[in-house]
């Protein structure tokens, strides 16, 4: 069944890459961060829409965690100046609407307050890297979001542009629009739809559900 033809209690949105482009400060910040250690930064491709930690033990395993993370931590919540919203994000958030809809993202709450902020995106309920053990690509993430909203994760429509977060909403049983923002389509092979921006999408809200479609030309 295609997406089209289906309706969803619920719209867990991924935030970087997703509903707002941080490229220049996380790029910034990641490189800023590595010139000080020596490290390549040249390693860092790859690893879009893991947790921070996960990145760390994998390009720098040698260095205290605790410390790397809070230094790129601050970086990017300093770092704001172009974070702005991607294209449809404001026109889909708001034919949502009233219905339900939460951020998960593999940020900290600080770094994606500041990021939803800075691109004037308003959604209260969001699950950050704070809220749970397993980040993505475990199904942990968007689980505590549908039962935060009250809903069955496999009547959530999750929308990303990593193949983790594919991988996360999968496990826990959710239906995938994804947007080619920092990934190719075949990297997000898994996804029930695939498409380059929310532009490219329309949002409705149908008797308290949500439907999206692909825009016509």
């Amino acid at each position: 069944m295609s997406l089209a033809d289906r309706t969803f209690a619920a719209v867990l949105f991924d935030n970087d890459g997703t509903l707002v482009d941080s490229t220049g400060s996380v790029t910034r910040s990641w490189v800023t961060w590595a010139q000080e250690h020596d490290i390549d930064p040249r390693t860092l491709v790859g690893h879009h829409g893991m947790p921070a930690p996960a990145i760390i033990a994998s390009v720098a395993p040698h260095l205290d965690p605790q410390q790397a993370f809070a230094r790129i931590e601050q970086l990017e919540v300093d770092d704001v100046e172009d974070v702005v919203a991607l294209p449809g994000v404001l026109d889909a958030i708001a034919a949502i609407g009233d219905a339900p809809a939460a951020v998960v993202t593999s940020a900290t709450h600080e770094l994606a307050r500041v990021r939803l902020a800075a691109a004037g995106i308003g959604i209260a309920q969001v699950v950050t890297f704070d809220d749970v053990e397993r980040g993505k690509p475990h199904p942990d993430p968007f689980l505590l979001a549908a039962q935060r909203l009250g809903v069955d994760p496999t009547d959530c429509l999750v929308c990303e542009d990593a193949p983790s977060g594919v991988a996360a909403a999968r496990a826990a049983g959710c239906s995938v629009l994804a947007v080619t923002t920092t990934s190719t389509p075949d990297e997000l092979g898994d996804a029930d739809l695939v498409v380059s921006s929310l532009a490219d999408v329309v949002f409705e809200v149908v008797d308290g559900r949500v439907r999206v479609h692909p825009r016509q030309p």
